[in-house]
């Protein structure tokens, strides 16, 4: 299948291509070896992992302190 870019550097994926992921509107992007990789990602998840963590209490730098500890 082909994608063409267009000039304001956005690619439309082949609805053949999108039926064969979960629904997600966020894709994790990388080049390796000269291919685009893409990666389906769910924003959603992420940020009530983060809410979470700010109605218990936990910080950034408890989260920094904890990972400092483990790779000891």
């Amino acid at each position: 299948m082909l994608a063409k870019l267009t000039s304001k550097n956005q690619i439309t994926l082949p609805k053949a291509v999108v039926s064969e992921v979960d629904a997600t509107e966020y894709f994790d992007v990388m080049v390796k070896d000269g291919r685009i990789i893409l990666t389906p990602v769910r924003v959603q998840q992420a940020q009530a992992v983060r809410d979470k963590l700010k109605e218990i209490g936990i910080t950034e730098r408890d989260i920094a302190e904890a990972i400092a500890w483990a790779r000891q």
